[in-house]
């Protein structure tokens, strides 16, 4: 009896060993907060008319009349999508559903940048989705580069809460004279404030949207550890729901940095107004649990890449 009760006990320790291995970390047992739904506010901009190809043409196909577009990655080309518009502040959002499968080396990427226009002295900032090994899951990036800074990357990663292959979910980014702010399905994950000590390396100049898929095999799984297999491509992302909202610079089509006329729901301006200057208590809790459950690297802690932190580290 006491060896039968033994063997029970054991086959089930084994099955709940075996379950906990199964369940992956995107089945994380975390209820996202609730929080203003930040991409509610504005109109959503059909991917053909708000972008252009940037590169790999024959790997973006635009689908439902051109509202949304898949961006494909196989052996030949990455492919990726630039706004027809400059902006200089704003609001921009996407829902981007990821590739399945094993998709190491794979980088997706929702970004700003303007190196086209500046080579030596860009800004950026990014939002990089980058894909996982057989033990792994996606991971979110976000990255700011201020004056060609590049050699000081401000990175930090989180997991995500949920399987980002399964279905849309939203990222999105505030830029304004305030701060920068990223967020995860309207949740918070990352504010950068322009005053103070970071004020020497907030991004300044006006810059292109960018929406791309790309092999990042030398750094994007583990350091390089795991390069791409092309053997699983092609891996496709998915792109719809896009927002662009802010200042546009452009000076073919608008005078110099000249702001949308929408607004938010509240009637505030969608770049300084009360909804983007600065987060709510409610905002601010959300981004707190979002750093505290699945932040898993900042540049702020990296004492082995720094030997003298970053001033807004201190």
């Amino acid at each position: 009896m006491a060896l039968l009760q033994e063997n029970t006990l054991f086959f089930s320790l084994l099955f709940l060993l075996c379950m906990a291995i199964s369940v992956s970390s995107h089945n994380r047992p975390y209820s996202p907060p609730d929080v203003p739904r930040l991409t509610d506010l504005f109109p959503h901009v059909a991917v053909d008319q708000g972008f252009s190809k940037f590169f790999g043409a024959q790997n973006v196909r635009l689908l439902n009349n051109g509202s949304y577009a898949n961006l494909a990655l196989d052996k030949s080309s990455g492919s990726g999508l630039v706004s027809r518009s400059k902006y200089h502040y704003g609001f921009f959002s996407a829902a981007i559903k990821l590739p399945a499968g094993l998709s190491s080396g794979v980088v997706v990427a929702f970004y700003l940048s303007n190196a086209d226009a500046f080579a030596h002295s860009h800004d950026e900032i990014d939002i990089e989705l980058l894909g996982h090994d057989k033990r792994n899951d996606w991971v979110l990036q976000t990255n700011i580069y201020s004056n060609g800074s590049v050699s000081t990357g401000r990175e930090e990663k989180f997991y995500f809460w949920f399987d980002p292959t399964q279905e849309h979910h939203y990222y999105s980014i505030i830029w304004n004279s305030h701060h920068i702010v990223f967020f995860v399905d309207n949740i918070p994950v990352r504010e950068f404030p322009s005053s103070g000590v970071f004020s020497s390396t907030y991004p300044s100049k006006p810059m292109s949207v960018y929406a791309t898929i790309w092999d990042g095999s030398q750094w994007a799984t583990h350091g390089g550890k795991y390069p791409v297999n092309y053997k699983y491509a092609p891996f496709v992302v998915s792109l719809a729901e896009t927002e662009m909202v802010g200042c546009v610079s452009n000076p073919r089509q608008q005078p110099l940095s000249s702001c949308s006329n929408q607004s938010t729901s509240s009637g505030s301006d969608p770049v300084e107004g009360q909804d983007f200057a600065a987060l709510s208590q409610q905002q601010i809790t959300a981004m707190q649990w979002a750093r505290s459950k699945l932040m898993f690297y900042s540049y702020c802690k990296d004492t082995s890449r720094f030997k003298v932190m970053p001033p807004e580290c201190k």
